[in-house]
């Protein structure tokens, strides 16, 4: 092509790639949040990677060479400003101050901290304990920003020469990594790695912008600004796909009139990026006087009689606010799009708040919207749930007395064991004769207490499957979905109508009716306030083979109807086994027992399950 002489325009072709790359992230965020923070973080590994390359390469190169130059101290008299960069404030009295300048030159450095603004996007991925986690990652993200571009752009001015140096201002890194140290084939391949990795810097961009935008409408439409369609699920991966797709027809609206420009790019949202900062800080500025029960307080806190001024959160929000000033008054292209977008959005959200106001007198204000997926019956690995075997079932049925699920939520490692949610929606015994329809199976009980259910979820920072199942017994419908999903732990909350003895006697006798084999798992009922109450629903295995395990139980069961009575437990029963074998082997039975033994190591069998509890009583967890 250069021989030929073709060339293809830098912008034109920026535009191009950046419309394939925000098709591609588009896809990725339809079919899930997972699947493209995935890619995201593979992304920011590989940026660490370049960063610490090129801060190792730079100390060597220093050390080496010595400075090209030394960067001017940063002096409002050292301070240059391009022909575009002043906006407005050019050949006005205003610059001439030096304050005013230096606002202005930090004003244009503020893509440095552009990292801060997807700690709100990431909040919900975030492992509990949420706070502390936060903490670190915020902390991450400063060192990230402090070093990757502070540390490397004063190097850059540095090692670069200053007669050189222009040329690179659109590819500063890539300038940066043809003047270090080296071979120039290394220097070249590094060269390529530098490209790539802005590539997907740029790239990241497109799906961070995606993430956040969805969070955002998603809030504002959870909120009834906008209408309840925006947040249909998609069928097949329940993301709010019309959002997703409202925001990439956005986003190739924006490349297409921008034409590839990344400096205008970068000035708008460096535009963005500063009013949204100030908006957010003036919002906790106000929630510090409304709300008294933050987990976390900006430092520097007077008391005045018997109220707290917010000296530290009051000045970062006017620092921000004059930032913001002198963005507003220094970019003119990206305050010109930034206000009409600003003005277009404002007037869209208003007559969509006021026409979706007319829907929500008719309908129930401020729920979820799920898929429903209506399956004859649910099993482990059919696809409508997610969860693994050995997973924890919590049922729940009044969003006012969900303390168990709370509790399940701050216990749970996810890498061991998932988390089903399930509540039951009673049927009358005639139901069954003909198919409930969707607004049968799932009406706005259900949804408000599902609602309620994954508010209470992202707030823990964990993930559950949802599961409604129609039945006449609620206990036995508990205990076959705790059967069929190969849970290992059912969890309930204290029950309203009876105490925890008597709820746990039914939920055993509903063990009891599951047809051979039965699936054993435990039961807990927590109490607030109060220890949680252990019941093992058939035989319990700590370590056992299953059919040693019904063996023990079936010993148990018959010792205890006719000699010992309530006071027996299955640890006795295996207590005088173990005490019986020491004596074998002890004796001139030890060759036929180590026979036996080695017997059953070459020929386990199959695990044979059998009755499980008596009628009467459950055997307790001791």
């Amino acid at each position: 092509m250069l021989q030929s002489g073709m060339t293809v325009p830098p912008n034109e072709f920026a535009a191009a790639f950046g419309l394939l790359v925000t098709a591609y992230f588009w896809w990725s965020n339809i079919k899930g949040i997972h699947e493209s923070s995935t890619k995201a973080l593979r992304i920011m590994q590989v940026t660490t990677v370049m960063v610490v390359v090129f801060f190792i390469w730079c100390a060597l190169t220093l050390m080496r060479r010595g400075p090209a130059q030394i960067p001017p101290a940063p002096l409002p008299s050292n301070l240059r400003f391009g022909e575009h960069d002043l906006g407005w404030l050019r050949d006005t009295q205003w610059i001439q101050f030096s304050a005013v300048a230096i606002v202005v030159a930090f004003g244009h450095s503020l893509l440095a901290m552009s990292g801060f603004e997807t700690l709100a996007q990431v909040y919900r991925e975030i492992a509990a304990p949420k706070l502390h986690n936060l903490k670190i990652t915020a902390n991450i993200v400063c060192g990230f920003a402090l070093v990757g571009t502070g540390v490397i752009t004063l190097m850059a001015g540095m090692i670069i020469p200053d007669s050189i140096r222009p040329e690179y201002v659109d590819n500063l890194l890539g300038g940066l990594a043809m003047h270090l140290s080296g071979p120039p084939l290394v220097r070249l391949a590094f060269h390529i790695f530098v490209v790539v990795v802005g590539i997907l810097i740029l790239s990241g961009a497109v799906n961070t912008s995606i993430i956040g935008a969805n969070g955002v409408l998603n809030r504002l439409a959870e909120d009834g600004v906008l209408a309840a369609w925006f947040r249909r699920p998609q069928r097949k991966f329940g993301t709010s796909y019309r959002l997703i797709n409202a925001i990439a027809i956005l986003q190739v609206a924006t490349i297409v009139t921008s034409r590839g420009n990344v400096k205008l790019l970068g000035e708008a949202y460096a535009f963005g990026v500063v009013w949204s900062f100030f908006m957010k800080a003036l919002g906790v500025l106000v929630l510090r006087f409304r709300r008294h029960d933050q987990e976390y307080k900006t430092p520097l806190n007077i008391m005045m009689g018997d109220r707290e001024i917010p000296i530290g959160l009051f000045l970062t929000t006017f620092t921000l606010f004059v930032v913001a000033l002198a963005n507003l008054f220094s970019k003119q292209i990206a305050t010109i799009s930034g206000v009409g977008f600003t003005l277009l959005l404002f007037a869209t959200f208003t007559i969509s708040s006021r026409l979706n106001a007319r829907t929500r007198r008719e309908t129930k204000q401020g729920l979820e919207q799920f898929n429903l997926d209506v399956r004859p019956e649910i099993t482990a690995g059919s696809g409508a749930i997610h969860a693994r075997p050995a997973c924890i079932l919590v049922a729940v049925r009044n969003y006012n007395r969900m303390e168990h699920l709370k509790s399940v939520l701050q216990k749970t490692n996810l890498r061991r064991h998932d988390i089903v949610v399930m509540t039951v929606r009673g049927v009358s015994t005639g139901a069954g004769e003909y198919d409930l329809g969707e607004n049968q199976l799932f009406t706005d009980d259900e949804r408000e207490l599902f609602t309620r259910v994954v508010a209470m979820a992202e707030k823990e920072g964990k993930t559950v499957d949802l599961l409604v199942v129609p039945a006449v017994n609620p206990f036995d419908a508990m205990v076959q979905t705790a059967s069929r999903l190969q849970a290992s732990r059912l969890v309930t909350g204290v029950s309203a109508r009876m105490d925890s003895d008597e709820l746990a006697r039914r939920i055993g006798h509903a063990w009891e009716r599951l047809p051979e084999p039965r699936h054993p798992f435990s039961l807990e009922i927590i109490t607030p306030d109060r220890p949680s109450t252990f019941v093992n629903l058939g035989p319990h295995p700590p370590r056992l083979w299953p059919e040693d395990i019904g063996r023990v139980h079936e010993l148990w069961l018959e010792l205890s109807d006719k000699y010992a009575g309530s006071k027996l437990h299955h640890r006795d029963v295996v207590s005088v086994a173990l005490r019986r074998m020491q004596q074998e082997l002890d004796s001139d039975k030890r060759d036929e027992i180590v026979r036996d033994i080695l017997v059953e190591i070459e020929h386990r069998k199959e695990p044979v399950f059998t009755r499980a509890n008596g009628d009467d009583n459950l055997p307790r967890a001791r």
